[in-house]
């Protein structure tokens, strides 16, 4: 329960169902934040919708686990010119990692996140399906799950759109009924990455190019920047330029035209599938959390799209989906 109204949902449908539900909440961060799950104010949102749901609710301290498998490979990413996705860490290492194995130590059958995606059985497999409502759909963040996750996990408001979601929050009188939602990193102020970097990581002065390799200027380094940035480049020009390269070993960022960002394809790292390999198969690739699809094969692994596509940034997700079933992915190298 992360204080938001879809984990808070998410434990009245079980209740509902006739489910024995204890709610948890997990404590991430210990340095400032305002915004996401790891903030005190959102602790105790959770706090105070279990009580009101009548189940019990504790706090799990994960900060360390937190600290080494999400924040430091944040800073370190942006460091070597990479862009991260720290949802998906925490995801991986945190949620369906160590919150999982704890649950299964306490002897819980399941665990329910408010993650809107979808869990089916078929044939004796699971699958994870896109959450009912497109727009809010989550299974991107969680490309990453197999079989023995999905195995003991619960998606109970799946099946919802997020007004269907809020309106039963009020029916309820959940304090959490309107409460909005939280794009931003959850341990990094709105606004504030450069900042945040910076204060943990050598930012070193370097010089930004374009294509044909000119001197157009210079910054203060390469974790302010990431492939397919356009604004704040501090580079007067009478053109839309983007950022289409980044070379940590010589704190060089390269920009381009629009065109210069487009590739046929993209390779991948730490691939992972729900369940088996669709080795050259047609697909569809997702390569932002809420972003489209561009039909692709997979060969290797390496993601072939039918179409140019603008080029995914290292560090980034690249999901594979049958449709609206999530196949897997990987990081784009």
């Amino acid at each position: 329960m992360s204080g938001g109204v879809d984990s808070s949902v998410a434990a009245a449908l079980l209740l509902e169902r006739g489910v024995d539900v204890t709610g948890v909440t997990l404590k991430l961060w210990g340095g400032h934040s305002d915004s996401g799950c790891c903030s005190v104010s959102d602790v105790e949102d959770a706090r105070r919708v279990a009580a009101q749901l009548g189940i019990p609710h504790y706090v799990f301290n994960f900060t360390d686990d937190f600290s080494d498998q999400v924040v430091d490979p944040y800073v370190n990413a942006y460091a070597a010119g990479h862009t991260p996705n720290p949802c998906v860490e925490c995801n991986r290492s945190i949620k369906f990692g160590r919150l999982l194995d704890r649950a299964q130590v306490l002897g819980f059958d399941f665990v329910a996140t408010g993650h809107h995606a979808r869990v089916a059985s078929r044939g004796g497999r699971y699958v994870l399906e896109r959450g009912a409502d497109r727009a809010k759909d989550q299974s991107y963040v969680l490309y990453m799950l197999t079989q023995r996750e999905l195995a003991r996990t619960v998606f109970p408001v799946g099946e919802l759109t997020k007004s269907d979601v809020r309106e039963h929050a009020r029916r309820l009188g959940l304090r959490t009924a309107t409460k909005p939602e939280s794009m931003d990193v959850c341990f990094v102020k709105k606004g504030a990455r450069v900042e945040f970097l910076a204060a943990r990581t050598e930012m070193t002065p370097g010089s930004i190019i374009d294509t044909s390799g000119a001197e157009v200027g210079a910054h203060h380094g390469v974790a302010a920047f990431t492939v397919g940035q356009r604004r704040g480049l501090g580079v007067a020009s009478g053109e839309r330029r983007y950022v289409v390269d980044i070379d940590s070993v010589n704190a060089t960022v390269t920009l381009g035209t629009k065109q210069d960002l487009l590739r046929r394809d993209v390779a991948l790292r730490g691939l992972t599938f729900v369940d088996t390999r669709p080795e050259g198969a047609s697909l569809l690739a997702q390569v932002r959390a809420h972003g489209d699809v561009a039909d692709a094969r997979l060969c290797d692994d390496v993601v072939h799209f039918g179409t140019p596509q603008p080029r995914v940034a290292r560090g980034q997700v690249v999901a594979l989906y049958d449709g609206d079933v999530l196949v897997g992915g990987g990081i784009a190298a």
